[in-house]
């Protein structure tokens, strides 16, 4: 067999046992991609970044959303699309800063469902008797707006109706349920 045989074949069996771009962190990778857009609508996810959990950015955007695929280390499956005002306010969250002052609406997405969580305490991490514990969010679209706005509104989970989370905290937001929570 000459040199350009050898090669030839080497090349052929290569296509065969390694296709091009085939490996289990691309998997991973699409996977989370693929996740981390199923929060959102299909018009604001076709132009939307995706970051991991790590912040490393997975695919770049064209609109002012980022998406985040499911935390695996958290109960259900709930990745979010965050426009800029919310990815703020969601590293003062993370860090445990004050929230910065929000001046006009901003919009989130959850449209998989939302992790168990206080209604009232941001850093709560298991029910007790008066944190208003929540199983899931449900399917909902998140909002944030000036505090004041918010002062009337309802803070009752149960109702169907948009309500307002962890108020009386600089991370009060309205919660919008798009479907009904289990």
């Amino acid at each position: 067999m000459n040199s350009f045989s050898k090669i030839l074949l080497l090349s052929c069996l290569a296509v065969v046992f390694f296709p091009a771009g085939a490996s289990a962190q691309d998997a991973d990778h699409e996977k989370m991609v693929k996740n981390a857009l199923s929060a959102a609508t299909a018009a604001i996810a076709s132009g939307a970044a995706v970051m991991d959990g790590d912040g490393n950015v997975l695919r770049e955007g064209t609109n002012s959303y980022t998406c985040l695929p499911d935390d695996p280390d958290m109960p259900g499956n709930s990745p979010m699309c965050l426009d800029g005002p919310w990815l703020a306010w969601a590293h003062a969250w993370m860090s445990g800063e004050e929230a910065p002052t929000v001046e006009t609406i901003a919009f989130g997405y959850m449209l998989q469902s939302g992790n168990p969580g206080s209604n009232i305490d941001p850093n709560a991490t298991e029910p007790t008797d008066d944190n208003e514990w929540i199983e899931t969010g449900g399917p909902h679209i998140m909002l944030l707006a000036p505090l004041s706005v918010l002062e009337g509104m309802s803070h009752d989970p149960n109702t169907g109706e948009p309500w307002v989370m962890w108020r009386g905290t600089s991370l009060a937001h309205v919660m919008v349920p798009t479907a009904q929570r289990k």
